[in-house]
C-alpha cells in the first residue's frame, strides 16, 4: 500500500501510473500538500510513502517528521529536484530509506516499489 505525496499534477500522475503498473502494489492515496499528505498518510495507514521534499505550502521533511515517528517500519522513498548533501542527511535521519533525485533517480521508483512489496512483512502502517 502506498502513498503518494507530489505537488506537480503531471509528476503525481505519472508515479501513479508507474505504482498501478506494478503487480501486487496498490495506491492508496495522493496528495500535494504537506497538511493532507499528513492526513492521509495517518487516515489511510500506507506501508509506504513516495514523497516530494519540495512542496507549494512547506517541505516533505515535515511530512515525514510527522508521520515516521508512528510508524518507523514506514518505507519512505523521497524523491526531489534538490538532491542536496544536506537535505539526504536530514531525510535519512529523519527516517527516509531513499532519498532520489528526479533528474537522474525516477526511474528506480520501479525498482524500489517492487522490492517493497516483495518483503511486506518488513512493513508497518501508521
Amino acid at each position: 500500500m502506498v502513498f503518494l505525496v507530489e505537488d506537480s499534477p503531471a509528476i503525481r500522475a505519472r508515479l501513479a501510473a508507474t505504482i498501478r503498473g506494478i503487480e501486487g502494489a496498490k495506491l492508496v492515496g495522493e496528495a500535494g500538500s504537506v497538511g493532507a499528505a499528513i492526513d492521509g498518510i495517518r487516515s489511510t495507514r500506507p506501508s509506504a510513502v513516495i514523497l516530494d521534499l519540495q512542496l507549494e505550502d512547506g517541505s516533505g521533511l515535515d511530512v515525514l517528521r510527522a508521520v515516521y515517528p508512528a510508524a518507523p517500519g514506514l518505507h519512505v522513498a523521497v524523491l526531489t529536484n534538490y538532491a542536496t548533501d544536506q537535505h539526504r542527511r536530514a531525510c535519512m535521519d529523519a527516517g527516509a530509506e531513499y532519498f532520489l533525485d528526479k533528474s537522474s533517480d525516477f526511474p528506480r521508483i520501479r525498482e524500489i516499489v517492487r522490492r517493497w512489496v516483495a518483503r511486506p512483512e518488513d512493513t508497518a502502517g501508521v
